[in-house]
């Protein structure tokens, strides 16, 4: 073979190999954009809810104000989230306001059975799963992508085409603690 053929070999299995790798990172970055919108569908999901259930618990305990301007407070800082560490960290303290009103509720049998209160309450957990497992899929393709950008050969191409690095979605330390409600 001549030097002529094995340079064009090598110069098409080059480009061969760009033009893979810059398909495949495009892809998995509008995985992460697909799974990141899954999430923010849950999370608007969620936060349509609640006003509901603190219309519904209001009836029965006029006197804890201060549990629902937080639980207001922290779905608005939810809504108005730009990307996925300010989603994650308005999203950690609602969860938090969420499980001080839950357990504010529990100090009120007549609101318990209450089926509006049940049914909004089993739509909540339901939509708190689907979070879990929006947030999951969005963590695995960060992570895939990730992991595409940071091997070699592809680190030094990723960089070249300007693939940076995304945020994984993660609960802070905080949010992971149990809530302390006093009477």
């Amino acid at each position: 073979m001549s030097p002529t053929i094995i340079i064009v070999v090598l110069i098409i299995t080059f480009f061969l190999y760009l033009w893979f790798l810059y398909n495949g990172l495009v892809t998995a970055k509008v995985r992460i954009r697909e799974a990141w919108s899954q999430i923010e569908v849950q999370l608007k999901r969620r936060s349509s809810l609640i006003p509901n259930l603190i219309e519904t618990v209001k009836g029965y305990t006029r006197h804890e104000r201060a549990v629902f301007e937080n639980v207001t407070k922290a779905r608005s800082a939810l809504v108005s989230a730009k990307n996925p560490k300010q989603a994650a960290t308005a999203d950690n303290v609602l969860t938090g306001a969420l499980k001080t009103l839950f357990a504010i509720a529990e100090a009120y049998p007549n609101l318990r059975a209450s089926e509006n209160f049940k049914q909004l309450q089993e739509e909540l957990s339901d939509t708190e799963t689907k979070i879990a497992a929006s947030r999951q899929f969005y963590n695995a393709n960060v992570m895939d992508y990730n992991t595409k950008i940071k091997v070699f050969p592809n680190v030094f191409l990723a960089r070249l085409l300007n693939f940076s690095e995304e945020e994984f979605f993660e609960a802070e330390e905080e949010s992971k603690k149990d809530i302390k409600v006093k009477f």
